[in-house]
Formats: structure tokens, C-alpha cells, sequence
């Protein structure tokens, strides 16, 4: 089986994987995607091609836009966890890898470790996509600046604003700086905040840390956060509610961005954490609009993967 129609294998495994133009070319050709999908017109361009799913840690989204986006392409999926697979029984994941990859067209793994995604991708023989890992998420990323474009443009030379945990959201939303210029300002309790050693190769030209979520909000174009609490750090609950109480987007926090700033969250939203209800179902949040758009960026990069760039119209 051929890696891809057009050229030789690629992986997205973390966003920097592709380049500022082809970034663009995914947004554009997204617009085009979901604009049909929207008119009921079929775009099967991905007809008898298969996508496994390997989730080791459980999704709603990730696996509702993966699966409904391969279909709505025209292709086949194939769903696989830890318990109905060999995964939960011991075998290398690099043997997994051989053995899939063999069967199918392209794999969207949601795991753990990054080094856990990699080793699998190391050892496949057709593209792998990164669902999410501990460390990034970028197939949301793709989705957010998506939704971006749609409601404001450029997302050059704006502001973004992240609330609360350095996490995978965190260090996508940097990488997204560095590769389409514009500027992140991030704010978390102290212990909560980014770590030096994972930023030493930015651009620091890119990104602005503040002590005061306040601060990080003022002027900014995006206000974005996500849970206090990502999967797999479930012990320390109440320890994180304590340290990020003053790190909840509320009404206030919203009045120092721009006039006219987006509030995005990838979702699920704990209301009254992380979040104030006023704000997340405030006239300012596209959070709706943002996870609809997992299904068309994905369904765009899967298309990418297996048969390379195809002709898309101006928009």
C-alpha cells in the first residue's frame, strides 16, 4: 500500500510537523469542505480508504469528527481502545504499528506519552495523526485558528491570551505562533506554568508570560482556557481548584481584552471553574462554532495525508 498518492509519508504529530503555507492550505482548504457540507454536496474524495482509530485515552469529539469527517469522505473506520485491542495486552506498540498500518490508509492515535505516538509513527507505513497526546494537541489547534479565521481573519500580528495550565493546549497554541506570527500571553498559578526547558527553542518574540491572568488579557484579540484538570491528573482536583481560583475567565477578565475578543474552550467546560457560565455562553464565545470545525480541519487533514494537495478554489 502507498504511503500517499502524491508523495512520500507524513505524520502530524505535533503541529510544527507542517509549514506556515501548509497550515494555509489546510484552513483554505477546510472553507471549502465545510461550505459543501453545509450545501449537502458529497465530497468523497477519500472513497475505500480506511482510518484506524487507536484511543488509549477515551474522547467524545475526537472520535465523533475523526469517524462522521472519514465517512462523510467516503471512507471506512475501524475503532480500537486498549481493552478490545492487543494494546491492552502487552504488545509493543511498534508491533502494533507494523501489523495496522498494513490494513489501513491512515491512524489517528489519542495517547498518552508523546514518545508513545512517536514510537508508533516510527514504525508505521502509512500516515499518523496525533488525536491528542499529554504534551500536545494539535488537531484542536487546527480547529481554533480555523474558527478564528472564520469570524475575524488574518490571525497575524493578533493576540491570543492562554488561562490556566501550561498543558498540550499550551504548547500547541506556541508552536501556532511561531508558524503563523502572532503573539501568545500566558498566565497559570505558580506551579502550573510553562516550563523552561520546552520553550528554550522558541521565539520568545512570540510569546509573553504574566503572574496576572488580568494582565495576559489586556488587549488581547483571543481569550482561550481549558480544564484545571486534564485527563490523567484526576488526584490532584482539589489541589489545582485551590491553585487556580483566581484563574477563572469571568466577565471581568473578558472586559480587559479587546472590545471585540473571541472566547474559545476546547471543550468539555466545567462551568463556574475554569469559566463563568456569562462567558461561555456569552455572545463573545464561539465555543459551538469551534468544535463543529474539528470535523472540517480534520477531515481537510486527512485528505492532505493520503493524497497530498489538491486543487482548491479561491475563497
Amino acid at each position: 500500500m502507498s504511503p500517499t498518492s502524491t508523495g512520500p509519508l507524513r505524520h502530524f504529530l505535533q503541529l510544527r510537523d507542517f509549514s506556515r503555507a501548509e497550515l494555509q492550505y489546510i484552513f483554505k482548504r477546510a472553507r471549502l469542505i465545510k461550505d459543501k457540507f453545509k450545501r449537502y454536496q458529497p465530497h468523497h474524495t477519500l472513497h475505500d480508504r480506511t482510518l484506524a482509530m487507536v484511543f488509549e485515552k477515551a474522547s467524545t469529539r475526537t472520535r465523533v469528527s475523526f469517524e462522521a469527517g472519514m465517512y462523510q469522505l467516503g471512507g471506512s473506520v475501524i475503532h480500537l481502545t486498549t481493552t478490545d485491542s492487543q494494546l491492552g495486552r502487552s504488545e509493543p506498540i511498534e508491533d502494533t504499528a507494523r501489523v495496522v498500518s498494513r490494513m489501513v490508509d491512515l491512524v489517528m492515535i489519542r495517547t498518552f506519552e508523546q514518545t508513545r505516538l512517536e514510537r508508533f509513527a516510527s514504525h508505521s507505513r502509512v500516515p499518523v495523526i496525533n488525536g491528542l497526546t499529554n504534551e500536545y494537541h494539535p488537531c484542536q489547534i487546527l480547529a481554533d485558528i480555523f474558527t478564528w479565521i472564520e469570524h475575524r481573519g488574518s490571525i497575524q500580528g493578533r493576540t491570543v491570551a492562554w488561562i490556566g495550565d501550561a498543558n498540550n493546549m499550551a504548547y500547541t497554541w506556541l508552536q501556532a505562533a511561531e508558524l503563523l506570527d502572532f503573539v501568545v500571553h500566558v498566565s497559570g498559578p505558580p506551579g502550573y506554568q510553562l516550563d523552561p526547558d520546552r520553550v528554550r527553542d522558541l521565539d520568545p518574540a512570540h510569546f509573553k508570560v504574566f503572574d496576572s491572568p488580568d494582565d495576559a488579557c489586556r488587549g488581547a484579540d483571543l481569550v482561550t482556557t481549558d480544564v484545571w484538570t486534564s485527563m490523567g491528573y484526576e488526584a490532584e482536583n482539589d489541589e489545582r481548584r485551590r491553585a487556580f481560583a483566581d484563574w477563572c475567565v469571568d466577565m471581568d477578565m473578558m472586559d480587559h481584552a479587546a472590545p471585540n475578543a473571541l472566547f474559545m474552550h476546547c471543550l468539555p467546560a466545567h462551568r463556574g471553574e475554569e469559566v463563568t457560565a456569562d462567558v461561555i455562553d456569552g455572545p463573545q464565545s464561539v465555543v459551538w462554532d469551534e468544535a463543529e470545525n474539528r470535523l472540517h480541519v480534520q477531515k481537510a487533514l486527512m485528505e492532505f495525508l493520503i493524497l497530498g494537495p489538491q486543487d482548491t478554489p479561491a475563497a
